[in-house]
């Protein structure tokens, strides 16, 4: 096969190119915290892969260019119609808002002496001038929390795009759209509800193009083969808004953990930030988008709030009743279904619950993870994302074959009105934020340190064997 030439444009050209709980969210801190300020700092979790000043001059002109996004009428239409949870003050002010990168960013690239060994052959070997400047990249951000909160996507999406047209181009879109068709069939086929969730860390826009069109191809010939609704796994969309809009797919996502992050620093109560945070959810989207995110500060101290009354309703029920499930982001899956296990009949809901398992997943993951489910009594659903829009091998002759790593990049709030914003996690390699504020925090809620073996973030998504 030939390789498949990207025409597509080179950065962001919409708006609602990004992931659904970055609107969600934005709605719920327009209503709550319009005011707060806040900052962001951006993580390489893979710090052996570097950028080159070619690419870091590409990324500014890029990241300028935000500035000229604005929702269309098109848009606008589209949010209404398919996010009916999304107020019309908020589509109005969406509608009104535009990035300002040149008052609130600031991108530094440091140069660096010399490579790794891990970094040259995934970055020299194949292609990539010896003389070329490599260096790390530094990103803040500050501002108003309500303007700011949009920037994360738009930014990792372009670091990653930045990355592979610059420092690692041993690759190419041979073949994508029907890996991506393969997998989406193995996953329907096995009964999986699944939504794809790669737009972070895509390799690039065409990449998640040629994902998504395989994806739905999967779709329509499972539907063939199960006529009448007979089969029970199911494509339910995409986090990507505007390729949602795009593909005419359902737009998937809830929350994140800046949300809780968010309310912790505002409000200095690590204890009770869930509960906060869990209560302003609910008032601002009712039972609408009621899947929880459990990790923030560690699952255990997340439940002792979850498992409270929530006033707003009448009769009360506890926030336990009113969602309809959790999100497991962090640590070992098996613990977590087990502990949700014991949580739900502890409480007394005899509903069944959801979860919805989103860290760093691929097809045999999802199917083991289904299993150990749904023995436990919970249905299931996965949101897949760098497995499908950043799974490439080198094409060069010295690597031909080899899996080429994805960068593992993060942006996270890091702090809220002067005040560290940190997350813990479920498993120690996804502790984010000020090092004495997570150490305070542990022993303020008296959280029990976990590592899971296979939540070594620097080699997530491979190369540790090379």
């Amino acid at each position: 096969m030939t390789s498949i030439p990207d025409h597509s444009p080179q950065g962001i050209t919409s708006i609602l190119d990004t992931d659904l709980y970055k609107l969600t969210m934005q709605c719920a801190v327009l209503r709550s915290y319009p005011e707060a300020d806040c900052t962001y700092a951006f993580t390489n979790r893979t710090p052996d892969l570097k950028l080159t000043r070619r690419g870091f001059e590409w990324l500014q002109e890029r990241v300028s260019e935000l500035s000229n996004l604005h929702l269309t009428v098109d848009e606008a239409n589209f949010l209404t119609e398919k996010c009916p949870y999304l107020p019309p003050a908020y589509i109005a002010y969406l509608t009104k808002f535009r990035f300002r990168p040149d008052e609130q960013l600031v991108l530094t690239f440091t140069l660096v002496d010399e490579l790794s060994q891990y970094a040259q052959r995934e970055e020299v070997e194949d292609g990539i001038p010896e003389d070329q400047e490599f260096g790390d990249l530094k990103i803040d951000v500050q501002g108003k929390w309500v303007e700011t909160i949009l920037y994360e996507i738009p930014l990792l999406v372009l670091v990653s795009e930045c990355y592979f047209r610059f420092s690692n181009t041993d690759w190419d879109y041979t073949g994508q759209e029907e890996k991506a068709y393969n997998k989406g069939i193995k996953l329907l086929n096995n009964g999986c509800v699944f939504s794809e969730f790669g737009t972070r860390r895509r390799r690039s826009y065409h990449t998640q193009e040629l994902v998504l069109r395989g994806l739905i191809r999967a779709q329509e010939t499972y539907s063939q083969q199960n006529p009448n609704g007979g089969g029970k796994g199911a494509l339910s969309g995409t986090s990507n808004v505007h390729f949602a809009h795009r593909f005419n797919l359902a737009p998937i996502g809830t929350v994140a953990h800046e949300w809780m992050m968010g309310i912790a620093a505002l409000t200095g109560t690590y204890k009770s930030a869930n509960e906060t945070a869990l209560w302003e959810w609910v008032s601002c989207f009712g039972k609408d988008l009621s899947v929880a995110l459990t990790d923030t500060f560690g699952t255990p101290q997340f439940l002792q709030c979850f498992q409270k009354p929530c006033t707003l309703l009448s009769p009360p029920q506890t926030y336990a009743e009113v969602f309809t499930g959790v999100r497991q982001d962090s640590g070992d899956p098996t613990e977590f279904v087990k502990l949700m296990r014991r949580f739900y009949d502890s409480v007394g809901v005899k509903e069944k619950k959801t979860i919805v398992f989103s860290d760093s997943l691929d097809v045999e993951k999802c199917l083991e993870y289904k299993q150990t489910a749904e023995a436990h009594g919970f249905t299931t659903s996965f949101g897949v994302g760098t497995f499908l829009t950043n799974d490439f091998v080198h094409k060069g002759p010295k690597l031909q074959g080899k899996k080429s790593i994805p960068l593992n990049i993060v942006i996270k709030i890091a702090s809220a009105n002067g005040k560290p914003a940190i997350k813990i996690s479920d498993n120690i390699g996804k502790n984010t934020g000020d090092k004495e504020e997570v150490k305070r925090v542990k022993v303020e809620l008296g959280y029990e340190e976990k590592q899971w073996e296979e939540g070594d973030e620097m080699w997530r998504w491979g190369g540790k064997e090379k």
